[in-house]
C-alpha cells in the first residue's frame, strides 16, 4: 500500500458536535492509519491556541490550523501566521466607517480589542469564551498585526461592506460576520513540503462549507454523511454520518488500514 497523506477537519468530522469530543471509530481510525504507516495531520480553521490541546490529547502529531497559517509538524509549532495586514486594516477601517463595531484578535490567544462597545451593543457577546479588552485609544495600526476580526454586521446588510471578499470570511452566528485565513489547501500543501508528500497522496475528510477551500482536485476528497451539500456535490466520496463510523468505513472500504 502506497504512503498516503491525511488531513482531517475537527468540528463535525472528527468529533460529535453534540459533546465535542472526539468519535470513538474516528480515534481507532486513526491508530490504525498511523500504524499502517500513513502519515496523519488535522486541518482546521481552528487558531492554534484552540486547537493544540485537542492535538495533543488525541495523539496527533501534525496539524494546519489557523485556517492554513499555522503548521505544526512533528509536535512543533512552526508557522502562524496573521491575516494580510493592508487587506485587514482596510475592511476593519471600512465596517468602523459604516457605524458597525469590530473586535480585534492581535495575537494568537482568545482576546479581542475594541475601541468602544459598539459591537456588543449591536450583537452581544460572541458565541465562544472571549477576554474582551475596550480601550478608546485601540487601534491595530498601533501593533500593525491582526490575526481575526468580528464584524457587528446583520447578514442583511453585508453588501455594505463591499471589501468583504477581499479576505476569507465566515458567519458561524447570525449577529456576525468572522474574519479569518481561510487557506487550509495552502497549509495542506505547505505541510506537504514538511514531510516530503505529494499532493496526488492526499486524502482530506471535511463535513462544512469552510472545508471546501480544502476540496482541491489535486486531492482525494471525502465529505461526511453529515456534511453540507456543497462540499458532497465536490467530493470524490460521500462517507456515512460521522458519529455512524464514517471515517473508519470510509479508510476500511478504501483498504487503508
Amino acid at each position: 500500500m502506497s504512503k498516503k497523506y491525511f488531513f482531517f477537519d475537527i468540528d463535525g468530522t472528527l468529533t460529535d458536535r453534540t459533546t465535542g469530543q472526539i468519535v470513538p471509530s474516528a480515534a481507532e481510525a486513526i491508530r490504525k492509519l498511523k500504524q499502517a504507516g500513513h502519515f496523519v495531520s488535522i486541518a482546521t480553521g481552528r487558531a492554534f491556541y484552540k486547537a493544540e490541546n485537542f492535538r495533543r490529547d488525541n495523539g496527533f502529531d501534525h496539524m494546519v490550523c489557523n485556517g492554513g497559517h499555522g503548521i505544526v509538524y512533528e509536535g512543533e509549532l512552526r508557522e502562524n501566521r496573521p491575516l494580510d495586514y493592508e487587506k485587514a486594516k482596510a475592511v476593519y477601517d471600512q465596517a468602523i466607517a459604516l457605524g458597525y463595531g469590530v473586535f480585534t484578535a492581535i495575537d494568537d490567544s482568545k482576546k479581542v480589542y475594541a475601541s468602544s462597545f459598539r459591537f456588543y451593543e449591536q450583537a452581544g457577546m460572541r458565541k465562544e469564551p472571549t477576554t474582551y479588552i475596550v480601550d478608546e485609544n485601540f487601534d491595530p495600526e498601533d501593533g500593525g498585526v491582526i490575526y481575526k476580526m468580528y464584524v457587528s454586521i446583520p447578514e442583511e446588510e453585508e453588501e455594505r461592506l463591499t471589501l468583504k471578499d477581499t479576505l476569507g470570511h465566515l458567519r458561524f452566528e447570525k449577529p456576525y460576520l468572522m474574519f479569518q485565513p481561510d487557506e487550509k489547501k495552502e497549509g495542506i500543501l505547505r505541510m506537504l513540503e514538511y514531510a516530503g508528500g505529494s499532493p496526488s497522496d492526499v486524502v482530506v475528510f471535511g463535513d462544512d462549507y469552510n472545508d471546501l477551500v480544502m476540496f482541491d482536485e489535486q486531492f482525494y476528497c471525502v465529505a461526511m454523511g453529515n456534511g453540507c451539500d456543497a462540499l458532497k456535490e465536490k467530493a470524490d466520496y460521500v462517507a456515512e454520518k460521522n458519529t455512524e463510523d464514517g471515517i473508519y468505513k470510509a479508510c476500511e472500504a478504501h483498504g487503508w488500514f
